[in-house]
């Protein structure tokens, strides 16, 4: 199956995870769960959090995956700190060309990070990590972004 039809498989869940009566972090865990048992490239699927306590800074929240030493990250650090500093999504085909890449794991080749806004403000991204070159592509990036829409209603 690809890409586009799972996606579309799993979209009623996304729904059904996000209305359920869970906490924003069980929600969020599951989410990254179901992403992590449905695509095979990714390799490590977690949320970074800004952190209303300190300035510009992003805490690790649930995850899938190895665990990591990137705990806390600045905005404007890495990829993930880069996402919240531009407010934008990043895919990056083969980190080992980015200058500014946070080596979570030498097994990583490649990684999306996809912001999660409240209007305009910044609260929190999706990261995923795969082991392979350029794993993700134009349909990872639009369905996550969508997704994405829909979690920013976990900050409401």
């Amino acid at each position: 199956m690809n890409k586009q039809a799972l996606f579309n498989q799993i979209k009623p869940l996304f729904s059904e995870i996000i209305q359920s009566e869970n906490t924003r972090d069980e929600k969020l865990k599951s989410i990254a769960e179901l992403l992590s048992n449905t695509f095979e490239h990714y390799d490590w699927v977690g949320f970074y959090i800004t952190d209303p306590n300190a300035d510009r800074e992003l805490y690790l929240g649930p995850y899938v995956g190895a665990e990591t030493d990137h705990t806390r990250i600045k905005f404007g650090v890495g990829i993930c700190g880069q996402s919240a500093d531009t407010k934008k999504t990043f895919v990056i085909d083969d980190v080992t060309k980015e200058d500014n890449y946070l080596a979570c794991s030498l097994t990583v080749k490649s990684e999306i990070v996809v912001p999660i806004m409240v209007g305009d403000v910044y609260v929190a991204q999706i990261d995923i990590d795969s082991h392979q070159l350029a794993a993700m592509d134009s349909v990872d990036k639009t369905e996550l972004e969508a997704l994405c829409n829909d979690l920013s209603t976990l900050w409401n």
